[in-house]
């Protein structure tokens, strides 16, 4: 299903990250009708249907404009390096809801795939709201981030005890663009690494959450 939204990557660049998006409409074909039109300007490199069908819309060795404004462990834009997926779920807007386990196993699939083909660390396959925190909640918290880390897509940390410090030093440890209001940072964090509790608010359990994924990028 290709999509005339692309371009070439920037010269020298490497592809080094994996971004996962949703793609809050309605249904999947008007999410690839989108995707398609140059009128848009937005395209993603794959789209995973519920049932688990996978579209390709560009190929990896070109730009797909999925990220927009971003911002990730330093660097900015990330379209220019990144791979985007966008699974299909109607999103925060249209009826949120889980993602069913065909969907979940063919983007495991994909990503393996991906991350053969590319010199991606786990600490670099993030969500759209990751790297955008300001503006997206996708994949959001229904997302099996657990699921893909277990079978080698990402980072999931085991949490053992308590820990304090600066919630927002280590937010741009792990990667964050720490300069965005706190709650802002803490409820993407949250999405990704504690989606059982969603509130901006540095607890506890989120503290040793974020201690415990700052600790795997040693």
């Amino acid at each position: 299903m290709p999509s005339p939204n692309h371009d070439a990557r920037p010269d020298g660049t490497t592809v080094d990250m994996l971004i996962l998006h949703y793609t809050g409409m309605r249904s999947g074909a008007e999410a690839v009708a989108r995707l398609r039109d140059p009128v848009a300007r937005v395209s993603s490199h794959y789209v995973v249907e519920e049932d688990g069908t996978v579209f390709r819309l560009v190929p990896e060795d070109r730009r797909a404009w999925h990220a927009g404004v971003s911002h990730w462990r330093g660097h900015e834009l990330l379209n220019g390096r990144s791979i985007g997926i966008e699974i299909v779920n109607p999103g925060h807007e249209w009826g949120y809801r889980p993602f069913p386990a065909l969907q979940m196993a063919a983007v495991c699939d994909l990503c393996l795939g991906i991350l053969a083909r590319h010199p991606i660390p786990a600490r670099n396959v993030v969500a759209h709201s990751d790297v955008a925190p300001d503006r997206k909640e996708d994949p959001g918290e229904l997302f099996d981030w657990e699921g893909l880390a277990r079978n080698g897509v990402g980072l999931w940390p085991e949490v053992e005890g308590e820990a304090g410090g600066d919630p927002r030093a280590l937010l741009g440890a792990i990667g964050y663009r720490a300069d965005l209001p706190l709650p802002v940072l803490l409820r993407a964090f949250q999405r990704h690494w504690r989606p059982g509790r969603v509130d901006g608010i540095a607890d506890a359990e989120t503290l040793a959450r974020l201690h415990a994924v700052a600790s795997l990028l040693d």
